[in-house]
This record gives C-alpha cells, sequence and structure tokens, in this order.
C-alpha cells in the first residue's frame, strides 16, 4: 500500500470489517483450517520460549497502591498484548490489544474492547489499524468449526449448547459449517434474555434448526451429538460446569472454548483428547505451573495437569492441525467420545485479519490515513 518511506496505512472501523467479511464463517473456517496446518509445520511465530505463547497480559493488584492506578478486583479485569506472525498464504505480522472488564456491561460496552494492528513482516510499518471484536469471536468460533470437521460425527443431528453469549454464537455458526445435518439445538444460559437473543438469532439464521431451552446441564448434554461449552470461566473451578459420565451419549464430541470439568479417569480411560495446537497448552503449563487449570480456563490446560500427574503422555493428545496434514487421524468410530479444546490464538487474528484486509484494499473498504512522508529520525 505504501512505497517507502512514505508510510500511509487503513483504519478499518467495525462497519468496515463487515463490509470485508470478518462475519463470513464458512470462509473463516477455512480459513482457521489453514492456521492449524500452518502451526503444525512451524510455519508461525509467536511470543514465550517455544513460541506458542498466548500472549503478554497485564493485570492490576487488587488493592491499588496509587490513586490513579485501576484496582484489579472485579471479574476479567486485564489488559493483553498478542503478537504473532503466521507464514503464506497470509505471510504477515500483527499484534492484538485488548482491556477486558466485565463492569463494561453496565456501560452498554462488551466485556473485551480490541483493536488489531496489521503490519509489514518486514519493515514492521502498519498496513491496517482495524476494529477486532468480530475479527476474535469469529476466529474464536471458527477454530471450533475447523476441529468439528474432523472429530463431529458426520450425520450429528443434536447439539447442545452452554453459554449462548458472543462465543456460543460463532461457535454455533461454525458448527453448522463443519456438521449442516444439525437439526436440533439445546440451550442453557444464565439469562433468559441471552437464550431470548441467541433464539432469535438461530432461527433467523437457521429456520430448519429446531431451538430449545433447557434447564440443566444434564439436559443439554444428554442425547447431544455435539456439546458445546462457550460460557465466561474465572478461576473458580468449582463454579464449572461438570460433565458427569453418565450423561454422555457414545460418539458425543464436545467443543470447548470455554471452561468445563470432566473427571480426569474418565477423561484418560474413556475419552479422546483433542487440541487446537498441543504446543499452546505446553506455553501455558509453563507459564502457569502445575496446578494450570483454573488459573488458565480452557480444558487442555487440564490435559497437561494429567501429564504431570502420570495420566496420560502428549501421544494421547491428538491436535488437529497434524489430522488436517495427515499425521493423525481424526474420528476413529462412531462410539468415540471426544473432548477437543480450543485454546485461541493471536496467529487466528492476523490470518483473519489478513483476509479482510486484503478484501478491504480489493473494494476500497476503509479510511485511508497517512503516518508520514518522510520520518523525522529516519
Amino acid at each position: 500500500m505504501s512505497e517507502y518511506p512514505a508510510v500511509d496505512f487503513l483504519f478499518l472501523n467495525e462497519e468496515d470489517m463487515v463490509k470485508a467479511g470478518v462475519t463470513d464463517m464458512p470462509e473463516c473456517v477455512e480459513t482457521m483450517d489453514k492456521v492449524l496446518s500452518l502451526l503444525d509445520l512451524g510455519d508461525f511465530m509467536m511470543g514465550g520460549e517455544n513460541h506458542y505463547s498466548h500472549g503478554t497480559k497485564l493485570a492490576f493488584p487488587e488493592e491499588s497502591p496509587f490513586p490513579e492506578m485501576p484496582s484489579g478486583k472485579g471479574e476479567d479485569r486485564r489488559f493483553m498484548a498478542m503478537p504473532a506472525y503466521i507464514g503464506a498464504p497470509f505471510d504477515n505480522a500483527g499484534v492484538k490489544w485488548y482491556g477486558s472488564n466485565m463492569e463494561n456491561k453496565k456501560k452498554g460496552l462488551p466485556r473485551s474492547i480490541l483493536m488489531f494492528t496489521l503490519t509489514d513482516k518486514d519493515t514492521g510499518a502498519p498496513k491496517a489499524f482495524m476494529s477486532a471484536n468480530l475479527i476474535s469471536a469469529y476466529r474464536t468460533g471458527a477454530t471450533s468449526g475447523a476441529g468439528l470437521k474432523y472429530l463431529a460425527k458426520k450425520d450429528s443431528k443434536v447439539a447442545g449448547l452452554c453459554g449462548p453469549g458472543v462465543i456460543g454464537r460463532t461457535s454455533f455458526e461454525a458448527m453448522m459449517v463443519a456438521c449442516p445435518s444439525i437439526e436440533l439445538v439445546k440451550v442453557k444460559g444464565r439469562s433468559q434474555k441471552g437464550i431470548d437473543e441467541f433464539t432469535e438469532f438461530a432461527k433467523e439464521k437457521y429456520p430448519k434448526v429446531k431451538v430449545e431451552k433447557v434447564d440443566t446441564l444434564e439436559d443439554a448434554v444428554r442425547d447431544s451429538d455435539i456439546v458445546i461449552f462457550a460460557a465466561t470461566s474465572g478461576h473458580d473451578l468449582s463454579k464449572y460446569p461438570k460433565v458427569e459420565k453418565e450423561w454422555v451419549k457414545p460418539g458425543c464430541t464436545f467443543a470447548c472454548p470455554g471452561g468445563a470439568e470432566f473427571d480426569k479417569d474418565y477423561l484418560a480411560k474413556s475419552c479422546t483428547l483433542a487440541v487446537d495446537a498441543l504446543g499452546l497448552y505446553k506455553a501455558w503449563a509453563s507459564e502457569f505451573p502445575y496446578p494450570t487449570y483454573g488459573n488458565v480456563t480452557m480444558v487442555g490446560t487440564k490435559f497437561m495437569d494429567m501429564e504431570h500427574e502420570g495420566l496420560i503422555t502428549d501421544d494421547d493428545i491428538k491436535d488437529v492441525g497434524k489430522i488436517i496434514n495427515g499425521k493423525q487421524k481424526g474420528r476413529e468410530s462412531d462410539d468415540e467420545i471426544i473432548v477437543y479444546s480450543v485454546g485461541g490464538m493471536p496467529v487466528e487474528d492476523v490470518a483473519w485479519g489478513t483476509v479482510c484486509y486484503n478484501r478491504a484494499v480489493k473494494e476500497g473498504i476503509g479510511t485511508k490515513l497517512h503516518l508520514w512522508d518522510k520520518p523525522l529520525l529516519a
């Protein structure tokens, strides 16, 4: 976009992002499929010693020592920077920055407010500065869908959804891309408002799918071919939805972008364990030593705790990128029960941001901004 040393870049607000296709779930699922393949091949870079770090978190102390410094009290109060590079066909670097505070909802704001900067891989010059709430929500849901392509039963008809909020909605959309045979979705939520909003959305977009409200976790799990856990989880494991093995239908696939509790022996002896990228969970286990699960809400970190306890090894965990690249098998029988952890990675933001940026450039979407004609301190 720029002819150096002058630098121009594109600003894309949320409306621009929608025009640029950020809500195109089928394409997003295919994009995440490519990303997971590249992760297995090693054509990527994130932070941390093993280059798989989720990002760097800035958390304030609960008792602030300075009057201007925010308090860390309250749910999900943090800032985070998530840098990454992902290889061809994306071949870009970028960083997502966001602040998160559950109190935002009282102001009519989303819990997290996210912005993403796409940069030239060689110079570091900005290519685009874009609204990223939709990037993040859609790539998270799409990663669930990318895994379900290989892990769910092809004739799945009944789904349970625990947590019908933003990530529940996008995960449901991605599930419908991967498993279009779904006929019924049973919804368990914390508020009637959230359930009503999801029901309205689902009936409008998928009129042939029956939506049924259920009151208990057991109702959501029983007789379901796919169960999605997508509720926001804190650090208290006793408050996580707990699945009892007696509820689980043979052949069920659990997709978990949110927290969920399973008995460790049940996971080790009766389930196939799968993750979006094993290195991500290794990085979390290094950054948050045992016990990791709870400090990190993704169920894949429970797998790391199980490894620490000698219940499983790496060989007992399937990596979807390896499945895509033919190095491991996906679902191997109709009765296999699979628990799939979806962690979320900044490489996904770079990839989906790149796809949307390329469309915006091609279609003339967004506002061109000027950084400089010639840098003063070059």
